[in-house]
């Protein structure tokens, strides 16, 4: 698992308009990568527009969502419910294994692998803040309170 102070795993996947985003890319400034199981689900809408609705108080730092469903469905998500920020497409989990986040589930007795909804701030290639198995409604307060520091 990561911990405060890690050096943070590459990104490098499609975004929502099928366009290749790099974490590397947006330098000195401050991100938010959060990992949601799936688009368009109650959670996961609870958490993006959660984000969605602080994005007047965060300044410069940077939301990217990132979840396994295809570009084409992050997109539909981010237009249904304006997010108005970066969604990456992570179909073959490449990114949420170096993460941590890809772990095998249950649900009603079946066992599966999946996404545990997590977020990290990272700044300049180091992970400042991890949360593992954040809760969808903590995701922007935990993000403001970090912040503040």
């Amino acid at each position: 698992m990561l911990t405060d102070g890690s050096k943070a795993p590459k990104i490098e996947l499609l975004d929502q308009n099928g366009k290749k985003f790099s974490l590397a890319s947006l330098g000195k400034k401050k991100v938010l990568v959060y990992f949601y199981p799936k688009a368009d689900t109650p959670g996961c809408t609870t958490q993006s527009c959660g984000l969605r609705d602080i994005k007047d108080d965060i300044g410069r730092t940077v939301i990217v969502g990132i979840s396994p469903d295809k570009p084409e469905k992050q997109k539909k998500f981010d237009d249904k419910y304006e997010l108005g920020f970066t969604l990456l497409s992570d179909t073959e989990h490449t990114v949420a294994e170096a993460f941590d986040v890809w772990k095998e589930k249950s649900m009603y007795g079946k066992k599966y692998m999946g996404i545990v909804r997590s977020a990290f701030l990272i700044q300049d290639g180091v992970v400042l803040n991890a949360w593992y198995k954040i809760s969808p409604a903590d995701t922007p307060a935990n993000l403001l309170k970090a912040l503040k520091k």
